[in-house]
């Protein structure tokens, strides 16, 4: 009998032991995830909050499979639950409400699924307050930069958001050492939730800190502290900044290469702790090569130290594609600079270029333009023939000038016998030549003065019906023709008399032999042997210059120098200046050089030959073309059509 209640404890004892040694075996078969990195730290009497991280993506799809959650003491290896005032279990969450000595230790996780199982540790370590100290025995270091105004961050962030998560208010407070910070002091300004301002940091800022996390939990208040060691330096750097790229799209041909540069400006003094690195976020891949041989590499860029108001450094890496692909095209590629400071980045797109139409463009216009310059030497070389060519291959887009009343093609204004600058020569190319080759070789109809004149008729008269009846003036002229005038009306009075006389006697001798052929009319022109001539060049000017109603084409026979020139009537060379004149001596100068070069029996062919024109004679030499250029057209067309581009020819 007085065996019986130590057997009963040692049953009890063996099934306990099996009870529990059968959880322990059951969690042994988990996938474990052995003990956190991450430690907890806590002093008797704050709170403390052990999270696991089981519940992660990365170890099972939380959102979709099933899970259930238990926490174990691993000294006793008993299931924690609540217990009020105490500990408070919510998931993933083991909150001790009020921390002791003895809570110090590892405490397990372990999370089920239908078909999985995972096991994890977290230690927590409860340390107790130096003698002499208010802040926490662990401390956290960050770093002030002196002369700037820089902040302190609280390292609760984690209670604040899980304390979010559970709607409950909390309030933080700052302590510099043991004397409370008050908010919006001079030098220390609250920021929102965690986070303390110190405006232009000195040497005194150098001091522990200490935040304070209060909020009330599962019916008990009580809060969280941490310690930040707190310390002052000279060099410093602030938020880096991109400079380039700039966050834009950057056309470029396919095949070719490509560089773009990484342009990041740290502010501060000092070597700034700050990385630059480009990346490819969308595909998560970061360009590392610094070698040429690869088709995408980077290359670091010397240090640029910036001094002045704005001191800094610029870092500058060079991103190289060697050969642009299809895949490189419509993809963000980022510059990032990493720092404590902040992670600011920019990017750049690659686009396909559009086709270069400015270099076709170009290039037709610079081939119109050496075109249209072409065609206008060649038309301006070869004008007289193109526009001959074109008369008579479409003589259909000229009008017949049969009917426009008119009997005379041109009016042949010329030197009279007598005159000042007249000569066989003159006379032969009046009366033979031009005829010969305009009338006879072209089948133009000319007026010759003295040919054509009628016996009888006055000077004046007969000049301008004439020119009236003429569709054309041609006014033949040598070197003296217009200069003797000029030259005989500068001589003296006495002079000019006897001249005057002169001629009248021999006019009177002339007239009186010629009366009965002549009349008063031949009387006159014999008196004057140039007035027909003045009285054409008159006539001719005003119609041409005044009215617009005749054309007139100044044909020279003799090379005019300047000083003679400068003689002639000012609507004689304003006439001259504006179209030209066709000059027949250049004509017989040709002839004199072909001559010169053709043999004897060259010389005796060409003239035995009677039907064949010389070549002064021919209507297809270049003193006959001119001539014929300035002529009437001989057209087919019966009606006169409106006036077009062609017709001008």
């Amino acid at each position: 009998m007085s065996h019986t209640p130590t057997l009963r404890s040692l049953l009890f004892f063996f099934g306990l032991y099996g009870i529990c040694s059968g959880s322990l075996q059951d969690a042994d078969n988990c996938t474990n995830y052995r003990l956190q990195f991450e430690k907890v730290f806590s002093v008797p009497g704050e709170m403390a909050m052990l999270n696991s991280t089981l519940v992660s993506p990365d170890v099972f799809d939380f959102n979709t499979v099933p899970y259930t959650i238990t926490w174990l003491d691993s000294k006793t290896g008993e299931e924690i639950s609540n217990q009020t005032g105490r500990v408070l279990v919510r998931g993933e969450t083991l909150w001790f409400l009020n921390v002791t000595l003895d809570d110090s230790g590892e405490y397990v996780t372990i999370l089920r699924t239908p078909s999985r199982c995972y096991r994890q540790a977290t230690k927590l370590v409860v340390h107790l307050p130096l003698p002499g100290e208010c802040g926490r025995p662990k401390k956290i270091r960050q770093i002030l930069t002196k002369g700037i105004n820089d902040k302190l961050s609280c390292p609760l962030n984690d209670y604040i958001y899980k304390l979010d998560s559970y709607n409950v208010s909390i309030s933080l407070t700052w302590h510099k050492g043991c004397e409370p910070i008050r908010n919006e002091m001079d030098e220390y300004i609250y920021r929102p939730r965690s986070t303390l301002l110190i405006n232009k940091v000195d040497g005194k800022n150098h001091h522990n800190y200490t935040c304070t996390l209060n909020f009330t939990l599962g019916g008990v208040t009580g809060s969280v502290s941490e310690t930040i060691d707190a310390c002052v330096i000279e060099e410093h750097s602030m938020v880096p900044q991109v400079h380039e790229p700039t966050n834009g799209t950057i056309s470029a041909q396919i095949g070719s290469n490509f560089s773009q540069l990484c342009s990041v400006f740290v502010p501060g003094v000092g070597l700034p702790f700050v990385d630059v690195l480009w990346c490819q976020l969308n595909k998560f891949e970061i360009f590392t090569s610094i070698d040429p041989a690869d088709r995408i590499y980077i290359t670091y860029q010397p240090l640029r130290h910036q001094d002045g108001p704005n001191k800094g450094v610029w870092l500058e890496v060079l991103l190289t594609f060697s050969e642009l692909r299809k895949e490189d095209f419509h993809i963000n590629f980022t510059c990032q600079a990493q720092s404590s400071r902040g992670h600011p980045q920019a990017y750049f797109t690659l686009v396909p270029a559009d086709p270069n139409i400015l270099i076709p463009i170009g290039s037709l216009f610079g081939c119109v333009m050496v075109f249209f310059i072409i065609s206008v030497i060649i038309y301006y070389m070869f004008k007289v023939d193109i526009v001959l060519c074109f008369r008579r291959v479409f003589p259909v887009l000229y009008t017949n000038k049969d009917m426009d009343g008119r009997l005379y093609d041109a009016y042949v204004a010329c030197l009279q016998p007598c005159a000042i600058g007249f000569s066989e020569e003159v006379e032969t190319f009046t009366l033979q030549t031009l005829p010969r080759v305009l009338e006879k070789a072209c089948g133009y109809k000319l007026f010759i003065a003295g040919r054509d004149c009628v016996p009888g008729e006055a000077i004046v008269d007969s000049v301008e019906e004439n020119i009236q009846a003429s569709r054309r003036l041609l006014l033949l002229y040598t070197a003296s023709t217009f200069s003797s005038k000029k030259h005989t009306s500068s001589t003296s009075s006495s002079s000019s008399n006897n001249n005057n006389l002169s001629k009248n006697n021999n006019s009177e001798d002339n007239g009186e032999s010629k009366m009965g052929e002549g009349g008063s009319g031949e009387r006159s022109e014999e008196v004057f042997p140039d007035t027909r001539q003045n009285l054409e060049v008159l006539l001719a000017m005003h119609k041409t210059l005044l009215e617009g109603s005749l054309k007139v084409v100044l044909v020279e026979l003799e090379e005019i120098t300047s000083a003679q020139l400068a003689l002639f009537p000012e609507s004689v060379q304003h006439l001259r200046k504006k179209q030209g004149a066709v000059c027949w001596w250049r004509e017989q100068r040709k002839k004199q050089r072909r001559r010169t070069c053709m043999t004897r029996r060259e010389d005796e062919e060409k003239a035995e030959g009677d039907v064949q024109l010389s070549p002064s004679l021919s209507p297809s030499s270049r003193f006959w073309k001119e001539i014929r250029y300035y002529m009437p057209v001989r057209g087919k067309r019966a009606v006169y059509p409106e006036r077009t581009a062609l017709l001008n020819l």
